[in-house]
């Protein structure tokens, strides 16, 4: 490669940019150490001094009562400066350092002294001894006619910003050869997949693929491909515009034609799997009544009953899994309304009286206060249906109990869960997540008098996932418990 590229190279340039910005960071971080720390320091060290000075006048005007010269002492230790207080006939009152006594007594006659700050009773001067001895000199009149002296170092700052910038040089010479080292590995990243894609742009110009890149003014491998890319972009063009307009409708037309599909694929395949069983009794006992095969007439009238019953029972089927797809593809509208959810349950107990009391169940259910919810009674009226009539039938006698538990209670989330045990046999853990899918029956017997159409579960689901509510069941040691949120009504 010759000279000219190089320098025209993502490398190059990314060296040459961190190395200019570190060594402009550490050039400006010198500048502002040199002109602003310094100030910076003595500024902060007066305004601490004069405020001691209002501090000490405190001090000897008793409005607060300290140990005086334990408090001045600590005030030289904290603010690394040195004072002193002489009474009206200049006599010494406080003094920790003698040295101080020695900088009045000659700064007085120091042609090298000025005063920088005057204000009130505080005067502040600058006093250069020699080139290695300048300080600072803070002097006070108190209330009860004492003179403060307060001594400011300021060669220990100069000698911290000559340290400071000499520690700034080093660390910059350290930083620009760690950017080299970056640089080095950042440029690398770079080209290769710049190279890759390099390799990817000739596989667009077959319609694989398209993009367009702005080329710029610089000669570089990234401009490199963005020709190519430019390239591959042209053929593509007006085929793309075209696929661009009718994308969006076909994907919206698939999409509703997937949905119509498979939900007719799933109720062609629910519906002939549970009709099987129904159809073969129908045919069946029509055969026999067709065929004379018992000619009494009370044998006839069960046949007929028979076929009755479990067509009734297949129209009962359909009509629920026709409802069940409508409720899972969230094409059911909910007309939601303020109801007492204690009412719904009480209707419910009341239709299913004769079976509890045929089964012996004791059920606890307190209906003597109300519990207002907000959703379709029609549907909650399922719910609820489907948890009773799954805790009746699936009630056992345990420790000598054999009852059924219904409650509600308040949720964090603004829900009223409802909750609904019958003592019995655990549910294996395995079977926890199937009982929610249609058609599923933990009983392997299948009485289809009493194992029920196996859709129950799989419409409180799809109730509840309208919804967005948790629902769910648990076991105990003694029975099983399910439960289901509800929305509460909605504030006026």
């Amino acid at each position: 490669m010759k000279i000219s590229e190089s320098f025209k190279s993502v490398r190059f340039r990314l060296f040459a940019t961190l190395c200019v910005s570190i060594f402009l960071i550490i050039v400006c971080l010198i500048i502002v150490n040199n002109v602003v720390l310094e100030s910076f320091y003595l500024y902060t060290k007066t305004s601490n001094a004069a405020e001691l000075c209002d501090d000490i006048n405190d001090y000897y005007n008793g409005i607060i009562q300290y140990d005086i010269n334990q408090r001045l002492e600590e005030q030289e230790r904290k603010n690394n400066i040195d004072i002193l207080i002489l009474d009206e006939m200049y006599g010494v009152v406080y003094c920790n350092n003698l040295d101080i006594i020695n900088s009045i007594n000659s700064f007085n006659y120091n042609l090298r002294s000025r005063v920088i700050y005057t204000k009130e009773n505080i005067t502040l001067q600058s006093v250069e001894e020699n080139r290695n001895n300048k300080y600072l000199i803070l002097s006070a009149n108190l209330d009860n006619g004492y003179t403060t002296y307060i001594k400011i170092q300021v060669q220990p700052i100069k000698e911290t910003v000559k340290i400071s910038n000499n520690l700034l040089i080093i660390i910059g010479i350290l930083m620009i050869i760690i950017a080299a080292i970056i640089a080095s590995v950042i440029a690398n990243k770079f080209t290769k997949p710049i190279l890759q894609l390099n390799k990817i742009t000739k596989k667009m110009a077959n319609l694989d693929f398209s993009s367009r890149y702005r080329i710029s003014d610089t000669e570089d491998e990234i401009n490199m491909l963005g020709r190519n890319i430019n390239e591959m972009s042209d053929k593509l063009e007006v085929t793309i515009k075209q696929l661009r307009q009718n994308n969006t409708e076909l994907e919206q037309d698939i999409e509703e034609k997937s949905k119509i599909d498979e939900m007719r694929r799933q109720f062609i395949s629910d519906v002939s799997h549970e009709l099987k069983t129904p159809i073969a009794l129908i045919q069946g006992y029509a055969e026999g009544l067709i065929e004379n095969v018992n000619s009494d007439e009370e044998s006839r009238k069960f046949y007929a009953e028979v076929i009755l019953d479990e067509s009734n029972k297949m129209d009962e089927m359909v009509k629920r899994l026709l409802e069940l797809m409508k409720l899972e593809y969230q094409e059911r509208k909910f007309n939601d309304t303020n109801f007492d959810l204690t009412e719904l349950i009480k209707e419910e107990l009341r239709r299913q009286t004769v079976v509890i009391k045929e089964r012996n169940i004791n059920v606890e259910f307190d209906d003597s206060k109300k519990v207002m919810i907000c959703a379709d009674q029609e549907y909650i009226e399922q719910v609820v249906n489907n948890y009773l009539t799954n805790a009746i039938k699936h009630a056992d006698e345990k420790n000598g109990n054999k009852k059924i538990i219904i409650r509600t209670e308040e949720t964090d989330e603004n829900k009223i869960r409802l909750f609904v045990y019958n003592t019995g046999e655990k549910i294996p853990e395995e079977y926890i997540k199937k009982i929610w899918g249609r058609f599923y029956k933990v009983d392997s017997s299948r009485n289809r008098n009493q194992g029920g159409t196996g859709i129950g579960l799989a419409l409180v689901k799809a109730i509840m996932n309208n919804y967005n509510n948790k629902y769910g069941v648990r076991n105990f040691e003694d029975g099983v418990e399910f439960y289901c949120d509800l929305n509460k009504p909605k504030e006026s």
